[in-house]
């Protein structure tokens, strides 16, 4: 595993700056294009940037490079934080994001190919990115390609059996390209992940399909960095389970569940963008 383009703490605060605007842009984005969601958006902003501005190995001037590193948001209706991060990373034009899900626009309120650069997969309907993920893998090992894996998956995205199948498969292949992301903001839309299903011990259940396993705090991108930068190469995949708060960055947001699908009105606007900009 490649270590981290990150080597001091100056470029660990422009990925929070970063991190930060992007959050900013997504209340924007959910007011004037009426798009749902936020809370689930804003809790994998940090880890988003942290894969694509201090971890994969991409070059925007040749996006579909085969030996570039792969990003699949399994969690799709999260789409907007991935069109944002997108777009801050160079792949398109940034006033595209007021557009996204009108009429003609090719930024849909769940992440669909051929659109833009960048979205590898469509995703959306929970359970099926992690095993897109595992094929791409094994087409890597059969063309001698090397590049990693990311997949970002939801905590209630893992009441899926095909999930569990999945991660099965890629111990069985000893897919060790394949990282997993798991961002535990302990909702899903109808209510607390762990009381809808017997998520947890999480941590445990990974281990026991056979996986490498580390839990940290989704919204430190020092702990993101670090633990994206020493995925060990074992013969094992890995799964992070990163906690994080849905939410995060504006108080009367976070750990809400009515901003699954809230879009906020314009005071609140403006109360989120001036906590925001603090």
């Amino acid at each position: 595993m490649k270590k981290s383009v990150i080597e001091n703490e100056m470029q660990i605060e422009t990925l929070k700056n970063v991190a930060k605007n992007i959050r900013s842009q997504l209340i924007d984005i959910s007011y004037h294009c009426k798009v749902p969601h936020l809370g689930s958006s804003l809790s994998c902003v940090d880890i988003l940037v942290a894969c694509y501005f201090g971890i994969m190995n991409i070059d925007i001037d040749n996006p579909k490079s085969e030996n570039r590193d792969r990003f699949i948001l399994s969690k799709g209706h999260a789409a907007a934080a991935l069109y944002t991060t997108l777009a801050a990373r160079g792949y398109f034009q940034k006033s595209l994001l007021m557009k996204m899900g009108k009429p003609g626009c090719i930024l849909e309120e769940h992440p669909g190919p051929g659109g833009i650069n960048g979205i590898e997969a469509a995703t959306g309907s929970l359970g099926h990115g992690l095993s897109i993920g595992l094929g791409m893998a094994l087409a890597g090992r059969i063309l001698n390609h090397r590049y990693n894996i990311y997949v970002v998956l939801s905590d209630g995205e893992c009441n899926e059996g095909s999930v569990w199948e999945a991660a099965m498969f890629a111990a069985g292949y000893q897919l060790d390209n394949v990282i997993a992301i798991i961002d535990f903001n302990k909702w899903q839309a109808t209510g607390k992940s762990c009381e809808i299903m017997a998520l947890e011990p999480l941590s445990d259940k990974w281990k026991a399909f056979g996986w490498n396993c580390e839990e940290i705090d989704g919204h430190n991108m020092n702990s993101l960095i670090n633990v994206l930068s020493n995925v060990p190469a074992n013969n094992k995949p890995t799964v992070i389970i990163a906690n994080t708060v849905k939410g995060k960055g504006v108080s009367f947001m976070e750990d809400d569940n009515n901003w699954h699908y809230r879009i906020p009105n314009q005071n609140e606007v403006q109360m989120a963008k001036k906590e925001l900009m603090k």
